[in-house]
């Protein structure tokens, strides 16, 4: 499958900036009255397809995501903000970065619950996978995560079996 390179030009991650609100709901809780975790993956997945699709204007569909821990409850009446940015685009992917925060607005308390890193391919009006613009990062937060994500991604490509361990180049660099 030959990808067509895309002529658009690069994009930075404040383009694709997504912030997200939603409240806890009865029905969105388990028995102990806090937030069920397939609910929050549902609304971080929505979040992050929605970073994804505003760096490439295309339809994205979900190709992986990594290990989320739920840090903290949240809790019935919470107040749910979700935050996204693509941190890296590859050939088709792009790997976007989600932080969760619960707010208590009566109490006026707010805490970081989660964050996790989502990959996105792009797909043409064929759903076959498309190229995507470049990114460039601005901040230093962002060049952190931006210089990571080959990593990460070699790491989901082999867990996949993608990619034999022996031809991940970055995370030998790690070890050796």
């Amino acid at each position: 499958m030959t990808i067509t390179k895309t002529n658009r030009p690069p994009k930075s991650p404040q383009d694709s900036a997504t912030i997200m609100n939603e409240i806890v709901l009865p029905n969105d809780t388990n028995t102990l009255g806090n937030l069920m975790g397939g609910r929050l993956l549902h609304w971080m997945d929505i979040c992050a397809a929605i970073s994804a699709q505003k760096h490439c204007n295309q339809i994205v569909v979900t190709a992986s995501v990594d290990s989320v821990s739920f840090n903290e409850a949240i809790k019935l009446g919470d107040v749910v903000t979700l935050k996204g940015y693509v941190s890296r685009a590859f050939q088709t992917s792009m790997e976007v970065f989600i932080e969760v925060y619960a707010e208590n607005i009566p109490r006026g308390e707010s805490i970081k619950c989660n964050e996790a890193y989502y990959t996105f391919v792009a797909l043409d009006g064929r759903q076959r996978p498309v190229a995507v613009p470049e990114l460039i990062p601005e901040t230093e937060d962002q060049k952190q995560k931006y210089d990571g994500a080959l990593r990460r991604r070699q790491v989901r490509l082999i867990l996949a079996g993608r990619m034999k361990p022996k031809d991940a180049t970055e995370l030998k660099n790690l070890f050796v």
